[in-house]
């Protein structure tokens, strides 16, 4: 009998929170906020709150990473082609070697037109600061709103409707 009673007990519990849930409505958790900080290869300070107002484009990559080698003239051509929007995209390199950045960049420096340069960091510098937590690939890319609360996030390839997402943030 008393098996029969928890039971029954375990049963009217169970539907009791379960009718409780499906008519309590779910709220998604917000979106988090994030922040990114630290001198650029060229010494520059940057500061990610100094874009506030502009929709971010983080995206972390290293110069060992053939799909990340790959997407920077398409990410210098729309970099380029948004300077005068509220957009801003900011590298943030994997690298262990701070070397093997700054090959790649003086290499950029010499043969990218400046209008195509953006804010380039090294994760690894005692200056930089971020709260995206661990890489689990590369590249991985954040595309946070003007408040720079995290809108989407991808990982690998990116893909063109990436492009989209962001320029309906540009242009709202």
């Amino acid at each position: 009998m008393t098996s029969r009673i928890i039971d029954r007990r375990s049963f009217l519990s169970a539907t009791t929170l379960a009718a409780l849930g499906t008519a309590l409505p779910l709220r998604a958790a917000p979106a988090p906020v994030h922040a990114v900080a630290g001198n650029t290869l060229e010494g520059r300070r940057y500061e990610s709150s100094q874009d506030l107002g502009k929709a971010l484009l983080v995206f972390f990559w290293s110069t060992d990473c053939p799909v990340c080698r790959d997407k920077m003239p398409e990410l210098r051509a729309n970099y380029e082609a948004w300077r005068d929007k509220p957009f801003q995209l900011v590298a943030v390199s994997l690298d262990r070697s701070l070397s093997a950045v700054r090959e790649y960049d003086a290499i950029l420096n010499r043969v990218v037109p400046m209008k195509q340069q953006f804010p380039m960091l090294w994760r690894a510098d005692a200056t930089h600061r971020d709260d995206f937590g661990a890489m689990a690939q590369t590249p991985t890319s954040f595309i946070l709103d003007k408040q720079h609360r995290e809108v989407k996030q991808v990982r690998g390839r990116i893909d063109a409707s990436l492009w989209d997402d962001i320029a309906e943030l540009v242009l709202t």
